[in-house]
Order: C-alpha cells, then structure tokens, then sequence
C-alpha cells in the first residue's frame, strides 16, 4: 500500500511511540571506558589532543573504576609503564602497571567487567606493537610469545578479558594455547581483528606515548581500502579462538562492521578511536553541532551498523545521560 494508506509518520507522532519501534538501542551494558594508567604519575595527567581524558594515576584509575561499576559499563586498561626498553619487558612483569591496576580494581570492583590491552607499543622504546628484528622489521613470531606471555599476566592479575590490539599474525592462536596451558581456559579473548592503519589513532599516540620512533606501523595494521582482507582477518582470529572480535576504527569503517555482523556470529565490538573523539569534540568546542545529540547519534550508527559493544572515551559521559 502507499499514501495515503501507508503514512509512515503515524509510528513518528511521539516519543512514546518512536521509543516502542525503535530499532536500534544504546545501553550502557554495550560501552567500554578506555582508561590510561600511568605508572609515572601522582596526578591526572590531561591529554591535549584529546580534551576531557586524562592518563590517571594508578589510585585515580581505580577511582574511575568505582564509578565505571555504578554506571553499569566495563573498562579497558591501557598502561603506561615506568620505563621502557626495546622488548617491552615491563608489559608482562607480573608487577606492571596494568597488573597492579587489575588487581586493585578487582579488589574493590570484584563484579567490575575489566578488559585489558594486549599489545608492546606502550612498552618498547621504539614504539612499535612487536619487537624488533635486526634489520628493523617487527619480528612477528617472536613477538607472539611476549604477547602471550602479557596475556597471562594479566588474567593472573584478574582480568576478565583479554584484548590483543598488535596485528601479529597468529597471536590470538598464541595467547589461547598460553593461556589455556596456564589454568586460564575460561578467559576470553577480544581480537582486535580488523584494525586498520588509519589517520585517527593520532590522539591516542599522545596519550599513551607510542609513535613510533621510526617507520610506520602499515606493515602489519590493514590498508584502509582493503575491505574483503578485513572479512579474512575476522574469520582467521575466529578459527584461532577468538571469543569476541573488533574493528578498528568504527566511524570511518561502519561498512566493514555491517558486513562483519553479517559474516560472523561471534559477538562484534567496534572502537570508536581517539581521533573519532577528539574530532566530535572540536566540532562541538567550535559551535559547529550539538555536542550531546553528535555523541549519541555517532554511537547509535556505530550500534546500528552491527556492533555489539562500544568501545569509547564518552563512555562514561554517555552512560551518565541515559541513566539520569
């Protein structure tokens, strides 16, 4: 039937109505809270390109933490260790910042959903995501068993998921077969699977004191054209026992988490990045758009697309807004 039978502004008339039909929700149980631990500081640290972030000290973190749990959402631990070296030995020490912060969170916050950042860039002085090989190519296999030796740790800690962000090949096989070895079968893994060398990772390079020192990291992230790679990397990590898969980053990308969702039955997160942030607040801090309604509506298109779970820095502020 069409007009004037069919009038689709009838389901519109209200937000009642619009409420009922709406196809597309956005809880609070979907967002994850990227947090930045810094071993190196006793204050909030803000972040420049990223306006309202800070990297937190390790009791502000757990502080955070509190809050996080009243509001229903789950975090994700990013560490900044004390020092670094060109195997990023502190990423796995037992001690680490991120392990301390866990074990601190889970004492508080036992019912606290905790997520961990699986990755070397925060940790070695060269800034790339594995180690090195002498003719300064990131030596991948290598890099696997570090990784999964951070993996263990960190579910030693206490975390209750693990997320690896490096691009390794193999790694999510890897972290399994470690941590299945090591008593933590029941862990999850979060594969960042389809994560792209994109232009938006700049804020977050600032805050977590990873560029690069060299080179560029495109020899093992995804080339931004490439969508049917992408589709390959989802099915490889789900082959290998990836629990939970991501892409990243989510804006930019939502055609690959749409046909993601279509590809896979495995739950499917989204990381609304850094430079995602930081360009939804300078549109916002300049007048260009309403900064509440361009948050919830990027968010909502994230969810829209496909993914399950959203990882963003408004987490908190937005979980603050649907609960008021």
């Amino acid at each position: 039937m069409t007009f004037p039978v069919t009038r689709m502004r009838r389901l519109r008339a209200g937000a009642t109505i619009r409420s009922l039909v709406r196809e597309t929700d956005l809880t609070p149980s979907r967002l994850v809270w990227p947090l930045f631990v810094d071993a190196t500081a006793d204050a909030p640290r803000p972040v420049p390109s990223m306006p309202g972030i800070d990297r937190l000290p390790p009791r502000a973190v757990v502080e955070a933490a509190d809050r996080a749990r009243e509001l229903g959402i789950a975090v994700l631990l990013f560490g900044i260790p004390e020092t670094k070296d060109p195997s990023g030995s502190q990423a796995h020490r037992a001690d680490g910042v991120v392990q301390r912060a866990v074990a601190q969170i889970k004492q508080r916050q036992p019912e606290l959903l905790v997520i961990t950042d699986v990755c070397l860039c925060e940790y070695t002085d060269h800034g790339h995501c594995g180690i090195l090989a002498a003719d300064g190519s990131v030596d991948n296999d290598a890099s696997v068993e570090l990784l999964a030796m951070t993996a263990v740790s960190h579910a030693a800690a206490g975390a209750d998921i693990v997320a690896p962000s490096d691009m390794m090949d193999g790694r999510v096989a890897g972290l399994r077969e470690q941590l299945d070895s090591s008593g933590f079968d029941s862990t999850p893994i979060m594969a960042y699977s389809a994560k792209f060398a994109s232009a938006y990772y700049g804020p977050f390079r600032d805050a977590a004191d990873s560029t690069p020192a060299s080179g560029d990291r495109r020899a093992y992230q995804m080339d931004p054209a490439n969508g049917r790679e992408a589709l390959r990397e989802l099915r490889l990590d789900a082959d290998e026992g990836a629990d939970i898969l991501m892409v990243k980053p989510a804006l930019p990308y939502l055609d690959i988490i749409a046909r993601a969702r279509q590809a896979t039955p495995l739950p499917l997160a989204a990381y609304s990045v850094s430079g995602e942030y930081a360009m939804l607040e300078a549109a916002a801090a300049a007048g260009c758009l309403d900064r509440e309604a361009a948050i919830l509506e990027s968010l909502t298109a994230i969810r829209r697309a496909g993914a399950d779970i959203v990882i963003t820095y408004h987490a908190r502020e937005v979980a603050e807004w649907l609960t008021a």
